[in-house]
C-alpha cells in the first residue's frame, strides 16, 4: 500500500510539473486553443499529441518488458468498446467545463497551488458536480438499468 501511494504521488507530481511547463494550467492558453475562428493557439495540440505518443510508446514497451506490473497483479486494460448515455453525458459535461472555464480536472487541481481564485471556484464546482453525479445521477441511472 505504501509503495503504491508513493508511486501515485510521484506520477501525480511529474504530471503536474508537465502541466505547468506546457501551459495547460493557464485557462487562456486552453481557451486560445479552442478558439478556432479567433486567435487560434495551436501549441496545445502539440502538447497533447506529444503526450499521447509518449504514453503509447511507453505503454507498449512496458507491456513487452514486464509480464506483470510492478505494483499490481495484472495490467488493467479497458475492454469495453460501447458508448452509453453516461459516457456521452460525461464527455459533453467535461468538454463544456473545459471550454467555458479553461480548466479540466488535472490542471485545475495543479493550479490550486498558485492561489488562483478561478481554480478554487472550478475545483469546488467540480467537487459539487462529482457529488451530484455520485449521489443523484448514478442512482437514477442504476434504477433505470435495473428496471429494463
Amino acid at each position: 500500500m505504501v509503495k503504491s501511494n508513493i508511486a501515485a504521488f510521484l506520477c501525480g507530481l511529474i504530471f503536474s510539473i508537465g502541466l505547468g511547463i506546457s501551459g495547460m494550467t493557464q485557462p487562456q492558453k486552453v481557451i486560445g486553443f479552442l478558439d478556432v475562428f479567433g486567435e487560434w493557439d495551436l501549441s496545445l495540440a502539440f502538447v497533447m499529441g506529444g503526450a499521447v505518443i509518449s504514453y503509447l510508446l511507453l505503454q507498449l514497451w512496458i507491456q513487452r518488458r514486464f509480464s506483470t506490473p510492478l505494483l499490481g497483479e495484472t495490467f488493467q486494460i479497458p475492454s469495453r468498446k460501447d458508448l452509453d448515455r453516461s459516457l456521452i453525458f460525461g464527455a459533453l459535461l467535461f468538454g463544456m467545463g473545459w471550454g467555458l472555464g479553461g480548466y479540466c480536472p488535472g490542471p485545475a487541481i495543479t493550479s490550486l497551488g498558485s492561489g488562483s481564485v478561478n481554480a478554487v471556484l472550478f475545483v469546488v464546482a467540480m467537487g459539487i458536480g462529482m457529488l451530484l453525479a455520485d449521489r443523484v445521477i448514478s442512482p437514477i441511472l442504476t434504477h433505470k438499468a435495473l428496471k429494463n
